[in-house]
């Protein structure tokens, strides 16, 4: 596995006073955000729901190889929703995945399938660790020290 090239990962958003978000990925992928109700395209939820969707595709896909499967799949298909809490504070309490696949896989096949695919989910195992989000450094006009702070615990410290 030494000569497996690793994929740079990271977005950054801008924002000016008006207007909607911009995001470009480390590897020059552009995206700009939707927020109206009737406006198409996505907004940081859909982005949420489409990387859980997306992430447990590939999942599943590997899975099928790694269960000798690969030629019984012809396409498999993740619709992800979600229900957000009803209490503060505001966040997705629920997901709620449909899984179709294509091809000759049985229903004992999918099962196995989606038990491994579940293993190697990437974006759900992150979630459900509830991992710490940091907010590195920021810098204000009025200071020359940066600030560090973590959205895990609130609290703010000075370096």
């Amino acid at each position: 596995m030494s000569g497996l090239k690793t994929r740079p990962v990271g977005a950054t958003a801008t924002l000016g006073k008006t207007g909607y978000p911009h995001l470009v990925s480390d590897t020059g992928g552009t995206l700009d955000i939707a927020t109206g109700a009737s406006q198409p395209g996505f907004n940081p939820i859909d982005l949420l729901h489409a990387a859980l969707a997306a992430c447990l595709t590939m999942s599943a896909r590997i899975a099928v190889r790694e269960l000798g499967l690969a030629d019984s799949l012809s396409e498999v298909v993740a619709r992800v929703t979600g229900d957000k809490a009803t209490d503060g504070p505001s966040r997705i309490a629920r997901f709620h995945v449909v899984m179709r696949f294509r091809g000759n896989l049985t229903p004992q096949q999918q099962l196995l399938v989606v038990k491994r695919a579940e293993e190697i989910f990437t974006v759900s195992n992150s979630l459900a660790s509830k991992p710490v989000i940091e907010i590195g450094e920021f810098y204000n006009k009025s200071s020359k020290r940066g600030n560090r702070f973590s959205l895990r615990n609130s609290v703010k410290t000075k370096r």
